[in-house]
């Protein structure tokens, strides 16, 4: 008796819970004696190969979803007969953002069909209602079968089908709970094999582990053609979608929303989300330009610097890396000669945005200098370069883009890394080397 992986395939003489090879849970399976290999003989076409330059394209054509920001994302649209994989944590507004793609698709001669194993019709139906998704081309079941989804495809005969999800969704031939690995290959190689056959777009709703990662065999995410990340924090009403894996665009963009009472809205300038309204300037604010894929978000790191009455004094973060705030704060104790070690340092973004890139090094920096001095930087500002441990200022990627975007909002300052090539005629860029120097240029003491 043998066993294999069915994750990586490695050959087991015994069954493991967990593959060692791969370290994958409940993928090991006993190798039958049918399993094994044999000569396989030459058999019919489904279409005789032709030469490449004569191949037709116009199946493999991107269609708009009417969704301007998931088209973004996609490469221009969904194409038929592609297979989406859209993963996210529970709550995050997955089945909100599909039930509005699925209706914006919906036409006389192409009807969109969602399949719910989560919820009963009744309250996709509510949810339909509250978010303006009603529309009589859009049909809507509510299954945990594979046979029984895969009649409602034959009665409808959609252009696009939502199933929500695809661990819910079992198949009689299959064995296995729903949601096991066995299950989830099985749905899935049925859903994709009847996406190829019938030129349907299929959009399966994923869910994710607590550390992130998709659920499911490893082999979901190479089978489907696009899979999408689905972000976002629970008390934020920013929504990000991002492409993970794309075989019809790019994956280096990504696509914002606004999740809402009404709905879920597609945000083409979310920079407002992340920055304060005030009148005048305050200490301890500074805003930065970070690049989300391709696209700059203009995003403002805020800081506070309190007397500390503790042995320890306090370091908290909220929206930023906490390493490399601790990293920021040694260098300018020691770098800038700025006093901090009495002090609780407490610092945050606007908005609920995570900047994690090096890029905001020199804003979060200069925000903190300016709260210790309690001096507001320059009106109009803008900080952009990565900090290091000697305290230089190091150039960054895509600093053009960040500067055009700055000054298409209306800032007119920017302080940016000694490098070649960092114009900009609609802004006063001013270039540093290193941290003390970029404290003297905006962090200059008030006058009494």
């Amino acid at each position: 008796m043998a066993y294999h992986c069915a994750e990586c395939g490695h050959a087991l003489a015994k069954w493991f819970g967990r593959c060692p090879e791969c370290q994958a849970w409940g993928s090991v399976e006993e190798i039958g004696a049918g399993a094994r290999p044999r000569t396989v003989t030459a058999g019919p076409v489904s279409a005789p190969a032709q030469p490449i330059n004569q191949v037709d394209v116009a199946a493999a054509q991107a269609c708009p979803s009417g969704v301007a920001e998931l088209d973004r994302v996609l490469g221009g649209g969904i194409v038929p007969g592609a297979v989406l994989l859209l993963a996210g944590e529970p709550g995050v507004g997955k089945s909100t953002l599909l039930l509005a793609v699925a209706s914006t698709c919906a036409r006389p001669n192409a009807p969109s069909l969602v399949v719910t194993g989560e919820e009963s019709a009744a309250q996709v139906r509510l949810r339909a209602g509250r978010i303006g998704a009603l529309t009589e081309h859009l049909y809507l079941a509510a299954e945990t079968d594979l046979a029984a989804l895969v009649g409602h495809v034959e009665a409808v005969r959609p252009a696009l089908l939502v199933v929500d999800s695809v661990q819910t969704i079992a198949c009689a031939q299959a064995e296995g709970a729903p949601g096991g690995v066995t299950q989830v290959r099985e749905v899935a190689a049925t859903l994709i094999s009847l996406a190829k056959e019938r030129g349907i777009a299929v959009i399966l709703v994923g869910h994710v582990t607590k550390d992130g990662s998709i659920a499911g065999p490893r082999v979901l995410e190479h089978l489907v053609d696009v899979v999408l990340q689905f972000e976002g924090d629970r008390h934020s009403r920013l929504r990000m979608v991002r492409a993970v894996k794309n075989r019809f665009g790019p994956t280096d963009d990504v696509g914002c929303f606004d999740l809402h009472d009404e709905g879920i809205t597609g945000l083409p300038d979310p920079s407002g989300l992340f920055l304060s309204r005030r009148q005048e300037p305050a200490p301890g604010a500074c805003v930065t330009v970070t690049l989300s894929g391709r696209r700059p978000l203009l995003a403002e790191v805020q800081a506070l610097v309190a007397p500390s009455t503790l042995a320890t004094p306090r370091r908290a973060t909220s929206g930023l890396d906490a390493a490399r705030t601790a990293m920021t704060l040694a260098v300018l104790e020691r770098r800038g000669r700025i006093r901090l070690a009495t002090a609780d340092v407490y610092t945050a973004t606007v908005g609920g945005v995570r900047l994690s890139e090096p890029a905001a090094d020199l804003a979060l920096a200069l925000a903190i200098a300016s709260a210790a001095g309690d001096t507001p930087l320059p009106p109009g500002l803008i900080a952009i370069g990565e900090v290091g441990l000697a305290g230089e200022i190091r150039p960054v990627t895509g600093v053009q883009r960040r500067l055009a975007e700055a000054a298409r909002l209306g800032f007119t300052q920017a302080l940016v890394p000694r490098e070649a090539e960092q114009t900009s005629q609609d802004m006063l860029v001013t270039e540093v080397s290193d941290i003390r120097e970029a404290l003297h240029a905006v962090c200059q003491p008030a006058t009494p």
